[in-house]
C-alpha cells in the first residue's frame, strides 16, 4: 500500500520538483477509482453543484450537502489527501461560524483539510482555522463563488493583486493554494514566489500541481467544457452506446438470454 499523502508530503513534493496530481470526487465509487489510480489530492468540491446537482453555479450547495459528499469520499480513500470545499456563506459571515463549519469537515466527514475561496479578505478566517488545528488550502484567481461579483466566469489578469493575494494566504498559514483561470505567465511568477505548493486549474504548466473536475476530464458530462479541460476519455459516448444496446436487446427479447437466467 502506498504511503498516505499529508500536507507535509505536498510541501516535500514542491521542494523536490515533483508534480502534484489532484482531482475532484463526490461519491464513494468515483473516489475509490481516483484513490486507486494514485492521485495525490482529492477535492470534494462545491463544484458538485454543477457537476452532479445540475445547477448553473456552485452557490446553492449547502454545508450539510458538502459534509454528506465528503463522508462518501473519505470512506473510499486510503492514500489521497481529502480536502473538503467550504461552500458559499459557510465562512463569510463570522469567524466563529467559519471555524465551526471548517471543523465539521474534519470531525464529521473525516477530511484532512478544507478549502476556501478568496485572497486577502479571507486571511483572518484562514488564520483562525489554522490556529484551531485545521489545515487550509486557499483558492485565488477565478473564484466561482464570486461569479456574480466578477460578472461571470472570467480569466483574472491583475498580476499585482494576484501576487499579493497569494503571498497573503501563504502568510495566513495556508498549506497550498489553488490558482484558477490565471494566465500562465502570472501563475509561474506566483509559483516561484511562494514556498507552499500551487495547484493549477486553467493556470498553465508551471504550477506545482494540477487539478481538474472528475466529470469533465472523463467526459461524463456532455455539456459545456472549459478551454483548460482535456477530455481523456468520453464516458458519455460509451454509456450511450451501452444504453442503446440494452434498449434494443430488451425490446427485441434477446436479453436476458439463458446465460443470465437462474436454473
Amino acid at each position: 500500500m502506498s504511503k498516505k499523502i499529508t500536507t507535509s508530503s505536498l510541501m516535500k513534493m514542491k521542494q523536490e520538483g515533483k508534480k502534484i496530481t489532484a482531482l475532484t470526487a463526490y461519491d464513494y465509487p468515483s473516489a475509490a477509482m481516483v484513490d486507486r489510480a494514485g492521485i495525490d489530492v482529492i477535492l470534494v468540491g462545491d463544484s458538485v453543484g454543477m457537476a452532479v446537482q445540475g445547477w448553473d453555479t456552485t452557490l446553492p450547495v449547502t454545508m450539510d450537502e458538502m459534509i454528506y459528499h465528503t463522508k462518501l469520499v473519505t470512506r473510499a480513500c486510503t492514500r489521497a489527501l481529502v480536502v473538503g470545499d467550504m461552500p458559499f456563506m459557510s465562512y463569510q459571515s463570522s469567524m466563529e461560524k467559519a471555524v465551526e463549519n471548517a471543523g465539521r469537515f474534519l470531525k464529521e466527514a473525516g477530511a484532512t483539510a478544507v478549502k476556501l475561496e478568496g485572497g486577502a479578505a479571507v486571511c483572518p478566517a484562514i488564520s483562525a482555522m489554522v490556529n484551531s488545528g485545521i489545515p487550509v488550502q486557499a483558492h485565488i484567481g477565478l473564484t466561482p463563488q464570486s461569479v456574480h461579483q466578477m460578472g461571470g466566469f472570467k480569466v483574472q489578469r491583475d498580476e499585482e493583486r494576484l501576487l499579493k493575494d497569494a503571498r497573503d494566504v501563504e502568510a495566513a498559514g495556508a498549506f497550498s493554494v489553488v490558482l484558477e483561470g490565471i494566465p500562465s505567465s502570472i501563475a509561474k511568477k506566483i509559483t516561484q514566489a511562494l514556498t507552499i505548493p500551487t495547484i493549477g486549474i486553467g493556470a498553465g504548466p508551471s504550477c506545482d500541481g494540477q487539478i481538474l473536475v472528475f466529470h469533465d476530464m472523463l467526459g461524463i458530462n456532455d455539456g459545456f467544457i472549459p478551454k483548460f479541460v482535456k477530455k481523456y476519455v468520453d464516458i458519455a459516448a460509451l454509456a450511450a452506446q451501452g444504453l442503446n444496446e440494452y434498449i434494443k436487446e430488451v425490446q427485441e427479447g434477446s436479453f436476458p438470454s439463458q446465460e443470465y437466467e437462474y436454473k
